[in-house]
C-alpha cells in the first residue's frame, strides 16, 4: 500500500488520503501557543497549591444561589 501512495502525484488526492487517515489515528499531536502552555503550567502550580474548588462543590454553591437557600 505505501508503494501504491508513493506512485501517487495528486496533491490534492494525497491530502485527502492524509484528511482520512489523520480521523483515524488514535494519537494526534496538539499544538499549543506559549501562552496556552503557561497557562497550563500556572493551572497545575494552584492545583499542588490546593487553589481549586472540586465541581461537586461549586454545583452545591450554584444550587443554593439558584433556590435563595
Amino acid at each position: 500500500m505505501i508503494n501504491r501512495i508513493a506512485e501517487i502525484n495528486d496533491a490534492s488526492f494525497l491530502n485527502a488520503i492524509k484528511t482520512i487517515l489523520d480521523t483515524k489515528t488514535q494519537t494526534q499531536t496538539l499544538s499549543l501557543t506559549p501562552e496556552q502552555r503557561f497557562e497550563i503550567i500556572e493551572s497545575q502550580k494552584e492545583i499542588e497549591l490546593g487553589l481549586f474548588v472540586e465541581q461537586v462543590e461549586l454545583d452545591k454553591k450554584f444550587n443554593k444561589q439558584l433556590t435563595g437557600k
